[in-house]
């Protein structure tokens, strides 16, 4: 594989998007006392923002013009009864046979179960409209804290309209040893807000995995739109596995970031199979000294799919490390975009930060966009960054083959063997195999 070399490219674009709009109306916002303020200063940032075009740099590889606007109703209380039921491999437990928690997220509605010991020791994991009848302190002290609604037209439709959402809460010197795990189900045409907010308090512990998942339903459209705010204490280390799969009908948009305070440690793994348009930020802030992150990445596309993942590492803080991998594999017609970024702040020397971007290409319709960036601004500092794009190495399929083993199931090796040391930084040997098997089912088509 050769390094691609960084272009910058600067142009402009009549914004064709910038006259449509979603129908929704302030009217449509779930009243509550917990979030009423932030969720009246997201409706303001929506009123503002009209949605984003090709003009504006972090969307200039990703067109919404098709993007039918009026098409996604909000669902009804209980819709999920009228819909087809949550994926049975997604509620398998994550390890040792049980979970500590596990929330199912459905379109009106919300499952929520929590270990009776982890409840005694002041654990908080709840969907969004329990926590707002429950912890609304917690919840309005946390909204909005890392994760601004007037960042984008998707955060502010978002932080105004979730209907669904997580609160975790993990009390100060808590080390919690089984997994939590949430399942976001987003059956039918409707559109899906979320709403995650995450506190690791002060030398505590948790691996955490969130799955955001829906049929493949031919016919239909789906619109995702969410938001991620995590704040990692002093010293506490947070585990967070996200994946999607969504259904190849969806269009899903995120705003993410996360906050590392002193040496404190976090471990974030995405995985992308599913959707037909995806567009995610995801911004690491190292904040305090000795805070560290790493940001795992993998993602398979084919078909006419096209996934954007748009991520920064921002060292606030002296003698911060940040490390990111993220791999993918393109079939089809389908494309992929990464642009990231390293950002160094003044004063943040001793900064160690790491980027890197590896894309296979198994069709010459397929397409792989990787813009890695560095903005440093102090002088004492170890960062580096690459990107790859190419195709399948005829060496190791060669002694495959010689071997007798066939062609496709070669190319299915290798494909596996390119994506192992990502997952194996998934910490659940059955939510392994169920990428391997998605990865598997693309690799046949």
């Amino acid at each position: 594989m050769e390094e691609k070399p960084k272009v910058v490219v600067t142009r402009t674009r009549r914004a064709d998007s910038a006259a449509k709009d979603f129908p929704y109306t302030q009217a449509q916002i779930r009243p509550g006392e917990a979030l009423q303020a932030y969720r009246a200063r997201a409706w303001a940032a929506y009123q503002k923002h009209s949605l984003p075009d090709t003009s504006l740099e972090a969307w200039r590889r990703t067109d919404l013009r098709s993007l039918p606007v009026d098409a996604f109703p909000l669902p009804l209380p209980e819709a999920y009864h009228d819909l087809p039921s949550v994926q049975e491999d997604l509620l398998l437990p994550l390890a040792d046979g049980q979970h500590g928690g596990q929330i199912i997220l459905r379109p009106g509605g919300a499952s929520v179960e929590l270990s009776q010991e982890l409840a005694a020791q002041g654990v908080i994991f709840t969907d969004l409209l329990t926590a707002e009848r429950e912890h609304p302190a917690l919840l309005a002290k946390l909204a909005g804290k890392t994760v601004n609604p007037e960042e984008g037209k998707f955060a502010a439709l978002a932080a105004a309209f979730a209907q669904n959402g997580i609160l975790l809460y993990i009390p100060k010197n808590v080390q919690v040893q089984a997994p939590l795990h949430s399942i976001l189900w987003g059956p039918g045409g409707y559109a899906h807000f979320s709403h995650l907010l995450i506190l690791v308090e002060e030398g505590a512990s948790v691996t955490y995995v969130h799955e955001a998942a829906s049929p493949d339903e031919p016919g239909i459209n789906t619109l995702h739109a969410g938001i991620v705010e995590i704040q990692v204490m002093q010293g506490a280390n947070l585990r967070f596995v996200e994946l999607q799969s969504w259904g190849k009908h969806a269009w899903n948009f995120s705003h993410e970031r996360a906050r590392v305070e002193r040496d404190a440690q976090l471990d974030w793994i995405f995985g992308a199979i599913g959707s037909r348009l995806t567009k995610n930020f995801s911004e690491l802030d190292l904040a305090g000294q000795g805070a560290q992150g790493r940001m795992s990445g993998f993602y398979f596309t084919d078909g006419n799919q096209h996934l954007d993942h748009d991520t920064q590492q921002n060292h606030l803080a002296p003698h911060t490390s940040s490390d990111l991998l993220f791999k993918g594999a393109l079939k089809g017609k389908s494309r992929s975009v990464w642009q990231g970024m390293i950002y160094v702040a003044p004063g943040a020397q001793k900064t160690d930060g790491y980027q890197a971007n590896r894309n296979l290409v198994l069709d010459d319709r397929a397409r792989a966009d990787s813009i890695p960036g560095l903005e440093i601004l102090a002088d004492d500092v170890r960062c580096t960054h690459g990107a790859t794009v190419g195709k399948l190495e005829e060496e190791p399929l060669f002694y495959l083959k010689s071997r007798g083993i066939p062609q496709d199931e070669a190319e299915k090796l290798v494909v596996e063997g390119f994506f192992d040391p990502i997952f194996q930084r998934i910490p659940f040997e059955g939510v392994r195999e169920r990428f391997q098997n998605y990865i598997a089912d693309k690799m046949s088509h």
